[in-house]
């Protein structure tokens, strides 16, 4: 939506999105839309209203997760700072034989992503943990946690 608006709106247009991927639900995140499309961003740019009808379809399913696992899907930032930390440990490894030495060179990298030492505690998003529990609560199929 900001690739849309003039650089200097963009606090302004964030702000006014925030109510319609907060929403706890489909039909508040529809009157959301609705109050946003009358808003002043919304008149002055009404590419981005077009864009978020356009995609509505492929946005509601993100409102059926609990805020938790929003927040991790909605920041790209952990997922690139985790995804940095994977190829700074892999980085001068060349090539592994066996998935499972990728594993022993992998798994500790995530684990000090997770669970830094205490200098580094403020290195990592705070709110992983909060994250890590809704994943097991939500995917509790998927996620084995011992």
């Amino acid at each position: 939506s900001p690739r849309f608006a003039s650089r200097k709106d963009h606090t302004e247009l964030v702000a006014a999105l925030k109510a319609i991927h907060t929403a706890p639900t489909e039909q508040a995140a529809e009157g959301a839309m609705d109050e946003f499309a009358v808003s002043d961003p919304g008149v002055r740019y009404p590419a981005i209203v077009q864009t978020w009808h356009r995609a509505w379809p492929e946005f509601v399913p993100y409102l059926a997760f609990p805020p938790d696992i929003r927040k991790v899907v909605h920041s790209t930032n952990m997922i690139e700072s985790m995804n940095a930390g994977l190829r700074k440990a892999t980085r001068n490894r060349g090539h592994f034989p066996t998935e499972q030495a990728a594993l022993k060179v992998l798994y500790p990298a995530v684990r000090e992503q997770i669970e830094p030492r205490a200098r580094d505690v403020n290195l990592v998003a705070p709110h992983w943990k909060n994250a890590l529990n809704a994943f097991a609560l939500f995917f509790e199929d998927r996620i084995s946690v011992q």
